[in-house]
């Protein structure tokens, strides 16, 4: 399984971005793809998350109402619309697969999730 995240880069405070995630290689219908952040000397964060099956989603308190996950299941890719960014936004973002979901939800459990993308950055200015 191969996961490909897009879309990060330097917007200011307030603005918006949307970062895509693009799995491959996956042969289940039982799995969920989420996001985590991590900022230099702190643990990772996992923030949103959505399931393939029923389209169940996870917010972190850091991010609900600002951050919206949604799926595209015929492209196998996962968006994550960041809207009303903050400074405190500013990481590391991980695109990340549970790929034997065996609960109709998914969560911010790291040991969830046994692939992960290679991060994209996301950097608010004040």
């Amino acid at each position: 399984v191969q996961l490909v995240e897009s879309g990060g880069g330097l917007v200011q405070t307030g603005g918006s971005l949307t970062l895509s995630c693009v799995y491959s290689g996956l042969t289940s219908t039982d799995y969920a793809v989420g996001w985590f952040r991590q900022v230099p000397g702190e643990e990772r964060e996992g923030i949103a998350c959505i399931t393939h099956d029923n389209g169940n989603t996870y917010y972190s308190d850091s991010v609900k109402g600002r951050f919206t996950v949604s799926s595209d299941n015929a492209k196998n890719t996962v968006y994550l619309q960041m809207n009303s960014l903050k400074p405190d936004d500013t990481a590391v973002y991980y695109c990340v697969l549970d790929s034997s979901l065996w609960e109709a939800t998914c969560g911010p459990y790291e040991y969830h999730y046994d692939y992960w993308g290679q991060g994209t950055q996301v950097t608010v200015s004040s």
